[in-house]
Formats: C-alpha cells, sequence, structure tokens
C-alpha cells in the first residue's frame, strides 16, 4: 500500500511586499463580504457591508441591529470579512484578503469620534442613518489573515503584519479631523498632486484619512492610498511629513 503524501504547503513566506499588499486592500476598500454563524443552526452567513478602517488597521462596518448578521454576532463574535475588487478577466486573477476574527460593538464614545469621521469620508451617504438608534459600529479584531494576490501567491499573515503599532502615537488620533479639514479646506491644489503621484489622472480628489504610514484619498466611489516616504514616529511629525510631501511634488 502506498503511503499517502502530505500535501505540500501553497503558502509563501510573508513579507514586507505581501505585508503592504494586504494593508492596500484593507485601506482602500469600501465594502466587504462578511460571514457570520447563523444561531439558529450553526450554518454560514454571507452578506454584503459597507467598510472603513481603525486608523491603526482594524477593519470597521455598520450594522442594523434588524440583519440576521447583527443578531448572528451578538450570538457568537466569530466572523470574517472578505475585501479585493475583482478588475478585468479573471477574478480569481485579482488580489483580495480574507480577515477572520472576532467583531466587537464599538464603545459609544469611540463612535462618535475617529471611527466615525473616518468612516463617514468613505461612505457619506451613511450619514442618512448612521445615527439611527438600530445602527452601530463593529470592529474586527483580526486573528488569522489569508491574501491572495493572484495565482501562486498565497499568504498567512499574523495580526502584526496588519495592525499598526501606534505606541507614541495616540495624539495622532485627537489631530487627524483638524488636519483633514485643513487639507480639504486649504491645500486641495496638493491633494490634486498627491493623487496624480499615485497614477490618478482625474481631479477631485479629497482626503479621507491619515494613519502612521499613509493618506486615504477619496473621489465620489473611488479610492487611492498614498504611503509616506516612512512610517511617523510621533503625532508631531505629521505636519513636517505633509509639507515635505508637497514639496516633492512640485520639485
Amino acid at each position: 500500500m502506498t503511503k499517502r503524501e502530505t500535501p505540500k504547503s501553497v503558502l509563501q513566506p510573508v513579507d514586507e511586499e505581501a505585508r503592504r499588499q494586504a494593508k492596500l486592500l484593507m485601506r482602500k476598500a469600501r465594502y466587504a463580504a462578511l460571514a457570520v454563524l447563523d444561531p439558529a443552526d450553526g450554518a454560514p452567513v454571507v452578506s454584503r457591508v459597507n467598510v472603513g478602517t481603525t486608523m491603526d488597521g482594524r477593519l470597521v462596518f455598520l450594522i442594523s441591529n434588524l440583519s440576521q448578521h447583527f443578531a448572528a454576532l451578538d450570538a457568537d463574535p466569530r466572523a470574517s470579512l472578505l475585501v479585493g475588487e475583482p478588475g478585468k478577466g479573471d477574478p480569481l486573477a485579482h488580489a483580495r484578503l480574507t480577515v477572520i476574527g472576532r467583531a466587537t460593538r464599538t464603545a459609544q464614545n469611540d463612535i462618535q469620534g475617529s471611527i466615525r469621521r473616518r468612516f463617514l469620508a468613505k461612505h457619506p451617504k451613511s450619514e442618512l442613518y448612521v445615527d439611527f438608534a438600530d445602527f452601530a459600529f463593529w470592529t474586527l479584531e483580526p486573528e488569522r489573515i489569508l491574501l491572495n494576490g493572484g495565482f501562486g501567491k498565497a499568504f498567512e499573515l499574523q495580526p502584526g503584519d496588519l495592525v499598526t503599532n501606534m505606541a507614541g502615537l495616540i495624539d495622532l488620533i485627537d489631530l487627524e479631523a483638524g488636519a483633514v479639514a485643513h487639507m480639504n479646506e486649504d491645500h486641495q491644489e496638493a491633494i490634486e498632486k498627491y493623487a496624480r503621484s499615485i497614477g490618478q489622472r482625474d481631479s477631485g480628489w479629497k482626503l479621507a484619512s491619515l494613519d502612521p504610514e499613509g493618506m486615504d484619498l477619496v473621489r465620489g466611489d473611488a479610492s487611492a492610498r498614498l504611503w509616506f516616504h516612512k512610517p511617523l514616529a510621533a503625532a508631531g511629525d505629521l505636519r513636517e511629513t505633509l509639507v515635505n510631501l508637497t514639496k516633492r511634488q512640485q520639485d
């Protein structure tokens, strides 16, 4: 009797390129497939939700307690979110990211601050119902992260590969809203240059959010990501980083 061979792992070693691709998929995502477990029989249930991110890189979604997935998460917080946009040709040739973990309802004080503002910057129409009593934000705490970068490009990442360490950067959360508003109101030309520097040719881009590693831009339903030359070491580095970015676009 022939001994059965152990299947060869298809996973590739995680490198900085894989980490960057995973973060890009997450930061640019506007929607995701949410998988939960039906409390009635444990069957998997999948739904589409709008998503945003916390500043440190956790996925956030807003759902109503009238929905089936809200009841499922209340009964069992285990969930996963799949993000990634298919493009031309075979959808399986395009990168996607699955984040597996446990979802928790976001505290009310957080809803009124950074998480709410960042989410609405990507989903302005959600302002129509975000404050309804039956709606709540949920945050997915990553436990396993699966990146499929296309055929033959599979990786399993750790939470630390996706979530940014905010040590020494907590003040950035308080600075973000003012910085974003100031850039959008007084430096629209600079934002357009940021967009062009990452290959976006259309005009009308706005700054949606900032984090220690870069900025997210939005234009209607489109989103784009610009990475800082180096991550911020302290919240006070933000102004100098934005000034240097603008100077580089002018050179």
